[in-house]
């Protein structure tokens, strides 16, 4: 799975955050209730519209950012 066929940046959609493609929720919303201690499953629960592929792309996405963000040492 590529979250580039799931994530999406709009600079008109929710201030340019990254979201689930063809809705309003962002990585950073879905991040939030896993970090919050919500199951996979409750998240699918309250937001029927998502699929466990993406969760999955959020956090490959957030990873994948991360990874970018670090600096190797010289």
């Amino acid at each position: 799975m590529n979250y580039k066929d799931i994530i999406t940046v709009g600079p008109g959609k929710r201030g340019g955050k990254p979201c689930r493609r063809g809705m309003r929720i962002t990585v950073y919303d879905v991040l939030e209730y896993l970090a919050s201690g919500m199951t996979t499953q409750e998240i699918l629960d309250d937001f029927p519209y998502l699929t466990p592929d993406d969760i999955l792309a959020c956090l490959s996405f957030a990873a994948d950012r991360e990874k970018s963000l670090m600096v190797m040492p010289a």
